[in-house]
């Protein structure tokens, strides 16, 4: 299994978007209703939403391709880009979103190498995420890349309020 990490660009946004519903829509839905999933997808996902946030200077998208096949992708943020006021020193990993069937073949694993690379080369000395508390696949796997839990945020699906987790790992 031959698996490439590839820079996603303005030109990559059908693709993109494409990809953030069908792996969302997979991780998510069963647990959700589907009046807050849909409308979820809709506002995080819009081509708007997304061209936005392709154009932002302290964001960085990376597909994952496993044999030529798009399995899954990375969102990370510096700066003004995190989704929660951090220090300078930190790299929020926003998504690793892998398609289902790609899951448990070391795919996030690449993309999580991916932004651990880049955080070194921009001299940052941790890293941080939410992850859903309900989420114990994912839970398991940053745990297992040392990420440890240090604090929590709420986080909207619709009209539900629901926990994320904040996991960082430091020092880099």
């Amino acid at each position: 299994m031959s698996i490439t990490i590839r820079p996603c660009t303005l030109e990559d946004i059908e693709e993109l978007q494409e990809i953030s519903y069908q792996t969302f829509n997979e991780t998510f839905r069963e647990q959700n209703s589907p009046e807050n999933i849909d409308h979820y997808l809709e506002k995080a996902f819009n081509r708007p939403q997304l061209e936005e946030e392709l154009k932002n200077p302290y964001s960085q998208f990376f597909f994952a391709d496993v044999n030529n096949e798009l399995a899954g992708y990375l969102k990370i943020n510096t700066d003004q880009a995190q989704s929660e006021e951090m220090s300078e020193d930190a790299l929020e990993i926003e998504r690793i979103y892998i398609k289902q069937s790609f899951q448990k073949h070391g795919v996030g694993k690449y993309l999580f190498q991916q932004a651990l690379q880049i955080a070194q080369q921009l001299n940052k000395q941790q890293m941080w995420l939410g992850v859903w508390e309900k989420n114990d696949n994912a839970i398991a796997f940053y745990q297992k890349l040392g990420f440890e839990l240090t604090g929590q945020h709420s986080f909207y699906m619709g009209d539900e309020q629901q926990t994320d987790l904040i996991m960082t790992k430091r020092p880099l």
